[in-house]
């Protein structure tokens, strides 16, 4: 037997879960169905008791009947698995078509055909609408991520590469420049660097001189003579 589903139970335990699935799903909708269609039928001041009678009575025989779909449906899906060793969306359409045909057998054949062609098709729709999410999902989940950098890398840093073209440019150049700085620094700091400090020496000895030589006026005294 091929692999089985994993979003399904194993084949002889997949019937009751879909006949109480179907019937759940039944119920719940043709209570809200029938409720809303016995509000819309009873007369004024007997709404509510209208709708609820109408849930009451007809809310079973609904579920009831997509029950009887389900379970249908799972057996010959369970008998599908069991004849071709395998699952597949196949076993699924075919299903639907034998059950359509057999729940029609008694309004003729023409009528049980149409009835098989409705239900092929309409597993077909889904079972492809199935297929088409789980690429979907899939491809979605498999799509790998792209992370861009907005600043640009610094050549030699951690994790970048050092060959970028440019970078090598730049810090030559820097290099260059450096050089050029301590050569100069080496050759003539000695001449304009003690000019500098010759300069700056005799300014401070003129500052002190000239605030030497200024005389500051006579303090006043209030003494009375």
């Amino acid at each position: 037997m091929g692999t089985p589903e994993t979003s399904r139970e194993p084949c002889p335990d997949r019937i009751l879960d879909d006949i109480g699935g179907a019937f759940g799903m039944g119920a719940v909708g043709g209570s809200a169905f029938h409720f809303i269609k016995g509000i819309y039928n009873s007369p004024s001041g007997t709404r509510l008791i209208g709708g609820t009678q109408a849930v009451r009575m007809n809310a079973p025989r609904v579920g009831g009947s997509f029950a009887v779909w389900g379970g249908l449906f799972s057996a010959f899906d369970c008998s599908m698995v069991y004849l071709r060793q395998k699952e597949d969306p196949w076993n699924s359409i075919i299903a639907g078509a034998a059950t359509g045909g057999f729940l029609s057998m008694r309004q003729g054949l023409g009528a049980s055909t149409r009835a098989a062609v409705f239900g092929g098709v309409l597993l077909a729709l889904i079972e492809g609408a199935g297929i088409m999410l789980n690429k979907l999902m899939s491809a979605q989940q498999n799509m790998p991520v792209m992370i861009e950098d907005s600043v640009p890398a610094m050549a030699g840093g951690p994790g970048f590469p050092t060959g970028i073209p440019g970078h090598a440019q730049a810090q030559s150049a820097q290099e260059s420049a450096a050089t050029n700085e301590s050569e100069s620094s080496s050759w003539f700091g000695g001449w304009l660097g003690g000019g500098k400090k010759k300069e700056s020496a005799a300014s401070s000895d003129s500052k002190t001189e000239i605030l030497e030589s200024f005389d500051a006026p006579p303090v006043p005294s209030f003494e009375y003579k």
